[in-house]
């Protein structure tokens, strides 16, 4: 089974929620969100399937903050922290810049994902554009080798997937899309075919997929 025999990664754990896993891809975006110290609001682009919800979720509990899901009138009518997941995606642009507004005028802080970067969309709203530039700016950056070897780790783990030789795992890692969203799909496939085919992973096995 593929372990840490292979690949002596160290993770960072918050509150007893499932890893973060850190490195020089997303560092900066973790070391902002857990500095109790950081005070302004934040717009942290981030490819998907990177932890951009997980980080949100550290400093919404962090911050004492509310999610924005559709529930407008209430948030308004509360006085929290705001955080907004995928941002142009679950909120149109005139919610979204009426929140910022009112976080402004209760001094409250609003901490948004994307994952389209501000120069990348199209608003219709400049006004919220003028707003979000305005916000302390973060990225994950696409991974890096040492980041897709300790996702696909985590994956493998969680799908009790068993890779019993390293060199199966390095023929996968040398074969694979370096994005988030294809290590995802990738794990999920090779999981869907070990199951039909009820067999042990192998190189044979592997090349079905690739």
């Amino acid at each position: 089974m593929i372990s840490q025999k292979f690949f002596n990664y160290h993770f960072s754990i918050n509150n007893n929620k499932e890893d973060f896993f850190v490195n020089q891809t997303n560092r900066q975006a973790f070391d902002v969100v857990i500095d109790n110290n950081f005070d302004q609001n934040i717009f942290l682009f981030a490819p998907k399937k990177s932890g951009k919800s997980h980080l949100l979720s550290i400093w919404k509990e962090k911050n004492n903050a509310l999610f924005f899901e559709n529930n407008f009138t209430e948030i308004i009518k509360l006085n929290k922290n705001i955080a907004i997941d995928d941002i142009f995606k679950n909120c149109s642009e005139e919610d979204a810049f009426h929140l910022i507004n009112h976080c402004k005028i209760y001094n409250l802080k609003i901490f948004v994902t994307s994952s389209v970067d501000l120069k990348d969309f199209e608003f219709k709203f400049k006004d919220l554009q003028s707003r979000l530039r305005s916000f302390y700016y973060l990225k994950i950056h696409i991974p890096d080798d040492e980041m897709c070897k300790m996702l696909m780790t985590k994956l493998f783990l969680d799908k009790q997937i068993i890779i019993k030789h390293k060199e199966i795992f390095d023929f996968i890692f040398k074969r694979i899309d370096r994005t988030y969203d294809d290590i995802y799909s990738f794990v999920e496939k090779i999981d869907k075919l070990s199951l039909e085919k009820k067999r042990q992973l192998t190189i044979p096995l592997i090349k079905e997929i690739l």
